[in-house]
């Protein structure tokens, strides 16, 4: 026994000192960095104070949250509002659901009324106290899941968890973004982003997340799925899409600065013959980050392409062997088949991509010659901002205690994807 610990502890000794050299690199240049920062963000250390700097507390955080001018609607009262948006969104769902089977099964009658009465009260919602509503709201929401529960909506309803939850997001954008929408926190964010430049690089990382995420998964997945088939040229197109990825994205983005030209781009020249009139992609605020969007989307899918088409050659084809006997078509296979043994590809890329696509920086300092936008800001970034301090204002303090923020931020939404990654990702051994 005492033989067997000996040689144990050898073993994790002679591993560790393996390990030594590279935890000694990683110490100097990340852990070390990572912990001092965030000790200066407590501290007020910018260019007066740069040979003595001083404990402050939480006053860097808070400065960074302080108003311009007071915004026209108050946080927590949007937030109540939104959460009730978000109870009405789901009821809708459920309602939906809820009419399938009534009219498939000619059943639960109760059931249906039950879900369709608060969504035939929402107009009345306007006329009522805010805090009522969402009381309501809460009541007739736990009584409709009280009965949706244990029944055969709730067997429909999870086998389709990934749409019900777009489903539920969409219907929760559109009630935000309607006119009934008085003080969500969708308006509250539209108003305080002109009043505070944290908040409005918030509002546009978030933006420039929500364009470039799905849509760049989407087009690497298509692109994945063609170079699977059996077409000619498979190795040229797959170097061809994977050559923008490992390209500079100084280069990159040089080269589409010249192609967003409003005068003599490419962009534009192809708009062109479709008799679009010529789109101001660098001086238009509301092109900023779409524009942004673009020259991402076109570097990032390569890599994502590849990564799914690794995905796609690792599925058995046992399985589709199978699905053809049953009778199954192209999209049977790829909706029973393809995509859910594509879950554990798809997290990882979610992964990566969310927490790159929050780090965006070197594209808007290319594009706008060092600049965040064309005018007031509209590319300012959550890196742009931290840039901005740290480097143009001498705020070493405030600085640190941005990137802290963004960090928060990016782990807060890491832990919520691998809590939902858990439940609904499929690892097949």
């Amino acid at each position: 026994m005492k033989t067997a610990t000996k040689k144990k502890l050898k073993e994790s000794l002679l591993a560790y000192l393996f390990l030594l050299p590279s935890l000694i690199v990683l110490g100097i240049f990340v852990f070390w960095p990572v912990g001092f920062s965030f000790v200066l963000s407590f501290f007020k250390w910018d260019f007066r104070n740069m040979n003595a700097p001083y404990f402050n507390g939480l006053d860097n955080y808070i400065s960074i949250f302080e108003f311009d001018y007071p915004p026209k609607y108050s946080f927590f009262e949007s937030f109540i509002f939104s959460i009730g948006y978000i109870l009405i969104a789901i009821l809708i769902v459920i309602t939906f659901y809820t009419l399938i089977t009534v009219f498939s099964k000619k059943k639960n009658i109760f059931l249906l009324l039950l879900n369709v009465i608060p969504i035939i009260l929402i107009p009345f919602f306007k006329n009522m106290n805010f805090y009522l509503m969402i009381f309501f709201d809460i009541v007739i929401f736990i009584l409709v899941f009280y009965n949706f529960k244990n029944r055969e909506q709730m067997r429909l309803y999870r086998n389709y968890t990934w749409l019900n939850v777009a489903a539920i997001i969409f219907t929760y954008v559109m009630i935000e973004a309607s006119k009934f929408n008085e003080n969500g926190l969708l308006n509250f964010f539209m108003d305080a982003k002109d009043k505070n430049l944290f908040v409005k690089a918030l509002v546009n990382t978030f933006y420039y997340v929500i364009l470039t995420v799905p849509i760049t998964l989407a087009i690497s997945l298509f692109l994945a799925v063609l170079l699977n088939s059996n077409i000619r040229f498979k190795v040229f197109f797959r170097t061809s899409y994977f050559i923008p990825f490992v390209t500079s994205v100084v280069a990159v983005s040089l080269v589409w600065k010249w192609i967003f030209n409003d005068e003599f781009g490419l962009l534009n020249y192809f708009l062109s013959w479709f008799g679009i009139e010529p789109i101001r992609w660098l001086k238009d605020e509301k092109w900023t980050i779409p524009t942004i969007a673009i020259v991402s989307i076109w570097k990032q899918i390569g890599y994502d392409a590849i990564i799914f088409l690794a995905g796609l050659q690792n599925i058995d084809q046992f399985y589709y062997e199978a699905a053809e006997v049953d009778g199954a078509n192209s999209w049977h296979k790829f909706s029973k088949i393809t995509w859910p043994l594509l879950s554990p590809t798809t997290f990882f890329l979610l992964i990566v991509s969310m927490i790159g696509a929050f780090k965006v920086f070197a594209q808007v300092y290319v594009l706008y010659d060092g600049l965040p936008g064309p005018y007031n800001n509209s590319g300012m970034t959550m890196v742009y901002y931290v840039f901005d301090l740290f480097y143009r204002q001498q705020r070493m303090g405030i600085a640190s205690a941005a990137a802290y923020l963004l960090f928060g931020i990016i782990l807060i939404f890491t832990a919520i994807q691998y809590k939902v990654g858990n439940k609904v990702v499929e690892y097949v051994s």
